[in-house]
Parts: structure tokens; C-alpha cells; sequence
């Protein structure tokens, strides 16, 4: 892996652009930024808060979960130091960006009648509607629960598909668009629910779905990303780097990098193998090449 960008505060939900570039948000900054092969970074908006996924939706503008913030960082000799202060939690949202012209605007800030937390991770369906994962709230007392929510991008409808869940994070679509993926940080788990239709999952009788794979040893699941074979790809924290999960067998595969807060993966380029992957721990923006190539998103820009 090359490392393509520095300094960057808790970067997250890569995007890989037609013409070689990534999108690229900061946690830590409360912005997004746009990320050139040759390194380097151009701001695309403030959005505030705790930007922490993103997605190119049906109209070509960028869509990103904001978690809200909530806490302290900063990076120290390359290396992140982070503190939670929930009273810096400005609430979560939806927000859309032109990626033009850089105004961004807030779309959804509760569901149901019931503010979101922090939105967390992203994913289009075919049918041009998303759907995302909220993490819930933590503080040094303990945390709230999380869920899964699906939204149109023209800000009419939304509504919570799962609630209870303890710490929701990167979220997917299967190849065939039957299933949805969603890892669980706290629990190193990768669950899965059958599609139904729009917005809609099969009912599980009390559970949210059915369990996929639990990482082995000390490692937490962040975001992630579907080859086009339909193996996941996971980034992983603690034991950093990229987990690889067989949604046949359950089978875990783990490939190793220098950061101990490997967030996301992205996948882009001709053949679908280039790769950018987020190193937070250390603040940096990877690239490099991948055995396999990527799913294609259902809306690219």
C-alpha cells in the first residue's frame, strides 16, 4: 500500500471518483475532502458535527452520515489521541453535498419521531433509496443503542428498519441485492438480513438476522465494503487492518496494516481492484491494488 494523504483527523467512507480522485471525510475535522493520486487534498465542504460515511447518490451528490461528534482528538507525532466529550455532540444527520459547488445541506435529523444519534455508514439500493446505520452514543458511563435505517435522498421518507442494536457500524448490499450486511463494532460481528423490498427485511422472529461471522481474538469491525464475488471486506481496529469474510462459510481471512484504526475500504478504478483504504490511527490515506475487484455502487460520479 502507498500512502497517498497525511494529517488527516480520523479519515472514513472513502469514495472513489471517474477520474482517479477519492472523497475522503475527516471525523476529527468535520469535513470532506477530496484526495488526487498525487496527494493532493482539496476541501469539498464543512459539514460540521462527525462526518463519518459517505456515498454518490442517484442525483451525483455526495450523501454522508454525520455521527455529531462527541468528542476530543488530535493528532500527536502521527498518531491519534481521542476523548470522548459527549457535551460537543451536536446530534446526528443526513446531509447532502453538491459536489460541485460545495453547499451541503441537512436532510434528516430524526426518524420516526426520534432524533438520530450518529449515523454512521452508507449504502444505495437499486431502487435509489439508502440505507444506513446509526452507532449510537457512547460516554465513559456507558452507551446507547443503535439501528438500521432506510431514507429516500430527496429528504420525504425515512424510517427505522432495526432498533436495539448494540453498536451498528459498516453497512452493505450483497451482489444479487437479496442481503444486507451490516458489522457490529463492539461484538466483531458481521450480521446479515434478507431484503424483502424497499426499505423492508425479512422478520427474524426477535433477532435483527442472522449472524455471518465473529472475528477471532481482539479486533472490533468498522466499515466496510463487497467485493464483486460477494466476499466483505471489513476494516478492522485494535488488530488493524482488513478483514476478509467468505459469506458461504463464515471464514475469516486477515490482511494486516501499519494502524491499529483501519476504518474503511473503497473500491475504484478500470478493473474495479484499485483499493483506498483509511487509516485513522495514524492519520493517513491509503492506495494500492487488490487481488479481487470491488462491486461496483450503484451510483458513481
Amino acid at each position: 500500500m502507498d500512502v497517498v494523504a497525511n494529517g488527516l483527523l480520523i479519515p472514513e467512507g472513502p469514495v472513489a471518483l471517474s477520474d482517479g480522485s477519492a472523497l475522503v471525510v475527516e471525523v476529527g475535522a468535520g469535513r470532506l475532502s477530496r484526495v488526487w493520486p498525487d496527494g493532493r487534498i482539496g476541501l469539498v465542504a464543512d459539514l460540521g458535527g462527525g462526518p463519518n460515511g459517505a456515498a454518490i447518490g442517484p442525483d451525483g451528490a455526495v450523501y454522508v452520515c454525520n455521527n455529531g461528534g462527541g468528542f476530543d482528538c488530535a493528532l500527536r507525532d502521527g498518531h491519534l489521541s481521542i476523548a470522548y466529550a459527549p457535551d460537543r455532540h451536536v446530534g446526528g444527520s443526513i446531509q447532502r453535498v453538491d459536489l460541485a459547488s460545495g453547499v451541503a445541506t441537512s436532510l434528516y435529523t430524526q426518524a420516526d419521531g426520534q432524533p438520530l444519534l450518529a449515523p454512521n455508514d452508507i449504502v444505495f439500493d437499486v431502487a435509489g433509496g439508502f440505507w444506513f446505520t446509526d452507532h449510537g452514543t457512547s460516554t465513559k458511563e456507558g452507551k446507547t443503542y443503535g439501528g438500521l435505517y432506510y431514507a429516500l435522498p430527496n429528504g420525504s421518507a425515512i424510517h427505522q428498519v432495526r432498533s436495539g442494536l448494540l453498536s451498528p457500524n459498516g453497512i452493505g448490499l450483497s451482489p444479487d441485492g437479496r442481503w444486507l450486511y451490516w458489522a457490529d463494532t463492539l461484538s466483531s460481528r458481521l450480521w446479515r438480513a434478507e431484503i424483502v423490498g424497499p426499505g423492508r427485511l425479512r422478520d427474524y422472529g426477535g433477532s435483527p438476522g442472522d449472524v455471518v461471522a465473529t472475528g477471532a481474538g481482539h479486533i472490533m469491525f468498522d466499515s466496510l465494503a463487497v467485493e464483486a464475488d460477494g466476499r466483505i471486506c471489513i476494516g478492522s481496529i485494535v488488530r488493524g487492518g482488513i478483514t476478509i469474510v467468505d459469506p458461504l462459510t463464515g471464514a475469516c481471512d486477515h490482511m494486516p496494516i501499519d494502524d491499529a484504526m483501519v476504518t474503511n475500504i473503497a473500491f475504484g478504478g478500470e478493473d474495479g481492484r484499485d483499493v483506498w483504504i483509511t487509516a485513522a490511527g495514524t492519520g493517513r490515506l491509503l492506495r494500492g491494488r487488490w487481488p479481487r475487484p470491488g462491486l461496483p455502487l450503484t451510483f458513481a460520479a
